[in-house]
C-alpha cells in the first residue's frame, strides 16, 4: 500500500470514530427531546434552550449524512482504485464539496436557532436571493469550475503547468482558485475559470508516466554515452519495483557548437507525485555526480 493511501485509510478510521460518537449524541438528543421525558415540561418553558437543541440535532443530522456519503463514497473510491494510484483531487474535492454543504447545514442551523422557519425565510427573500446570485455569479462559476478540476484527472496538486504567462507548480486548488508556486518560488493564485477557459500546457502530463531528464553536457567533457547511460541503468535498479528498468533509454536530443543535449527517460509504474520527487531526486544527483567527475578527468 502506498504512503498516500495510508494516509487517507488512517484519517478515515478517524472520521469513522467521530461519526459513532456523533451519531449516539445525536441519538441521545431525539431521545431526550421527542419523547414524553421529564424534560419535556422544561423544553416548553424554555424556548430558547428548545430551540437550540433542534438547531443541535439538525447541525448533527445534516453532519451525519454529509460524512456517511463522504465515507462510503472514498470508500468505493479506495476499493476501485486498490491496484492504482490514489488522485489527490479526487480527495480535496470530496473534501471540499462536504465543507460546502456543512456550511448550509450550519445556515439553516443558525435559522433554527433563532425560531425562523428556513422555507418560509427563503420563500420571504425571493428577490433578494436572486439579486444576491447575481452578484455573487462569478463566485459560483468559479466554485463550480473548481469541483470539475478536482474531480477531473486533467490537473493535479504537484503537476507543473503554464497557464497565461504564468509557470508554476499546482500547491492547492480551493473552490475559488488555483495556488501556484512558481519556480523562484512567488506564489501565483489563478482563478478557477481561468483554468478551464484558457490554454494550459501540463508538463507532468505525458504518456505511460514517462520521467525525462534533460542534461546539457559540453564537447570538453569526456563524454561516452554508453558508460552514463549503464550508470544510470545501476541507479535505477534500486527503484525496480517502482520503474521500469528495461524500457530507460539515454539519447541525443540536439547537437549545439559547444555542447550536446543528452535525454534520460525510463517509464514509472505507479506515476505518484512522492515516488516521482524521489526518484527525481536521485536520478539529478547522479547526473551531476557524473558531470562533476568527467570535469575533474
Amino acid at each position: 500500500m502506498n504512503q498516500l493511501k495510508s494516509i487517507i485509510k488512517s484519517q478515515e478510521n478517524k472520521r469513522r470514530r467521530n461519526f459513532l460518537f456523533k451519531l449516539i449524541l445525536l441519538i441521545i438528543l431525539i431521545v431526550g427531546f421527542e419523547s414524553n421525558t421529564w424534560l419535556t415540561p422544561f423544553f416548553e418553558r424554555y424556548v430558547i434552550l428548545a430551540n437550540v437543541v433542534r438547531a443541535l440535532i439538525f447541525l448533527l443530522s445534516g453532519n451525519l449524512i454529509i460524512s456517511l456519503a463522504r465515507i462510503i463514497t472514498l470508500q468505493f473510491y479506495l476499493k476501485r482504485t486498490e491496484e492504482s494510484r490514489v488522485q489527490p483531487n479526487f480527495v480535496i474535492g470530496i473534501d471540499r464539496l462536504a465543507t460546502l454543504l456543512n456550511m448550509i447545514v450550519i445556515l439553516v442551523t443558525f435559522m433554527l436557532l433563532f425560531g425562523v422557519e428556513p422555507l418560509k425565510f427563503l420563500t420571504s427573500i425571493t428577490i433578494v436571493a436572486a439579486a444576491i446570485a447575481l452578484l455573487t455569479k462569478e463566485y459560483i462559476t468559479n466554485i463550480v469550475n473548481g469541483l470539475i478540476i478536482m474531480f477531473s484527472d486533467q490537473l493535479e496538486i504537484g503537476d507543473k503547468i503554464l497557464i497565461g504567462k504564468n509557470v508554476g507548480f499546482i500547491r492547492d486548488i480551493t473552490l475559488i482558485n488555483m495556488v501556484l508556486k512558481s519556480e523562484t518560488g512567488e506564489i501565483i493564485i489563478v482563478p478557477n475559470t481561468l483554468a478551464l477557459t484558457s490554454e494550459v500546457v501540463n508538463y507532468s502530463k505525458n504518456n505511460s508516466h514517462q520521467m525525462i531528464f534533460d542534461s546539457e553536457v559540453p564537447f570538453y567533457s569526456k563524454i561516452q554515452l554508453q558508460e552514463l547511460e549503464t550508470q544510470l541503468n545501476n541507479v535505477l535498479d534500486e527503484f525496480s519495483e517502482l520503474v521500469y528498468v528495461e524500457g530507460a533509454q539515454l539519447n541525443v536530443i540536439e547537437r549545439k557548437p559547444e555542447s550536446i543535449i543528452v535525454r534520460y527517460q525510463f517509464p514509472i509504474k505507479s506515476g505518484e507525485k512522492a515516488t516521482e520527487v524521489k526518484v527525481r531526486k536521485v536520478i539529478n544527483q547522479e547526473l551531476i555526480n557524473w558531470s562533476n567527475e568527467t570535469r575533474k578527468a
